[in-house]
């Protein structure tokens, strides 16, 4: 089974685009989430909704940070992209009536909504601005400087 990533790549581009002051092409901004500017521009649309980010057309446009990093979280974020599956598993549905099934999907179910809650719980507590301390701590570390271009160099 396929994992969603899009809360990850999306936190990824935003932190690219919260290093920058000029606003990042939907082209560049996708090949830094691996993925096509269509795509890019679909999954950024939520955000713009919220008011996370905003986009200019034509020449010199782009997207920006429209967000105060302080105060959006994860949540925050995951709510904008419509909420995706969190977990990969799930209860098996073949044979409803059968108790051996409704008994395991009854423990099952309570554990996959308390790890959820937890998960979602979490996501409330960690800030856009903790990541990017995050990732100023480690570009110190490694006395590098920060570009769109070589931020994935190793």
């Amino acid at each position: 089974m396929r994992r969603d990533s899009r809360l990850s790549g999306v936190l990824h581009v935003l932190l690219h685009m919260a290093e920058r002051s000029e606003p990042q092409t939907s082209e560049a901004l996708a090949r830094a989430m691996n993925t096509n500017p269509v795509v890019l521009r679909r999954t950024m649309a939520g955000l713009r909704q919220r008011g996370f980010v905003n986009s200019e057309k034509g020449h010199g446009g782009g997207w920006r940070i429209a967000c105060d990093l302080e105060t959006v979280t994860l949540r925050d974020i995951y709510d904008a992209l419509g909420e995706p599956e969190i977990l990969a598993m799930g209860n098996r549905t073949d044979a409803p009536g059968c108790l051996v099934e409704q008994a395991v999907n009854a423990a099952l179910g309570q554990a996959f909504d308390e790890a959820e809650a937890l998960l979602l719980q979490r996501f409330g507590e960690v800030t856009l601005a903790q990541l990017s301390a995050d990732f100023h701590a480690r570009l110190s570390q490694r006395g590098g400087s920060f570009t769109l271009e070589n931020a994935h160099d190793s």
